[in-house]
């Protein structure tokens, strides 16, 4: 995945020295994974990148196939030039007030607005989504990506009870608190990928949906990968 940070900073660099850019004939192929609270999808995402690099050798393709999740945070501070705490609310589903918002700009001239960190993690996704052979975990990667053809969006979801007791496992909790953590962070994913492209759109539609609960990562694995195949995408 340090690659991918690499060639994306790369580039950047080139477009602000003027250097031109051979682009890519068509964006993609990306595939974005998206999950309701309690759907793990680390471990199912790293073995469908294992899956798909063993068909690239294969048939001798040159890009690997990777994923990308929680290293977004990281392009997008370098890309505004602030720490990385800096902007994490956003990928931790929260918001920042308006008010204080306002008055921040005017106390500290390396402030950034709400708007243009977003702004600066939807390029960033698009950019690294564009370059394809890319996996995208959340950060409301469906809305951002769904207009390239070469993509498949995928949800991962489950009954709410089978959620929660996933999540009291895990963490430790009783049930009621894992059920009551499950609902809320629905919610805010759900405003998290709102805030990129508004409600009630129809960019926020997956391609397909899994149920996690009855269908185990060999069975989602190979589906993805079939449905990969048929819409050339491998």
């Amino acid at each position: 995945m340090s690659d991918i940070l690499f060639n994306y900073l790369n580039r950047r660099l080139q477009e602000a020295e003027g250097k031109s850019i051979t682009p890519s004939k068509e964006p993609g192929p990306v595939v974005t994974i998206s999950r309701q609270s309690g759907c793990s999808a680390r471990r199912l995402t790293e073995r469908l990148v294992e899956e798909l690099n063993r068909k690239r050798q294969k048939h001798k393709e040159e890009k690997e196939w990777d994923y990308i999740n929680k290293e977004l945070l990281e392009k997008a501070a370098r890309e505004l030039d602030v720490k990385p705490s800096e902007i994490a609310y956003v990928f931790k589903y929260q918001e920042r007030n308006a008010l204080g918002d306002i008055f921040a700009s005017y106390a500290n001239k390396y402030y950034k607005s709400d708007r243009k960190i977003r702004k600066t993690i939807a390029d960033v996704i698009r950019s690294i989504a564009s370059e394809g052979n890319i996996i995208i975990v959340g950060r409301a990667g469906v809305v951002l990506t769904k207009d390239i053809m070469k993509s498949l969006h995928i949800s991962l979801e489950a009954p709410l009870e089978w959620r929660s007791l996933m999540i009291s496992e895990r963490y430790d909790l009783s049930f009621a608190e894992a059920r009551k953590s499950v609902i809320e962070m629905d919610k805010k994913r759900q405003r998290f990928r709102e805030s990129f492209e508004g409600r009630n759109t129809d960019y926020t539609w997956f391609d397909v949906t899994f149920n996690r609960m009855s269908l185990t990562e060999n069975e989602i694995i190979e589906a993805i990968i079939r449905m990969m195949e048929t819409k050339k995408l491998i």
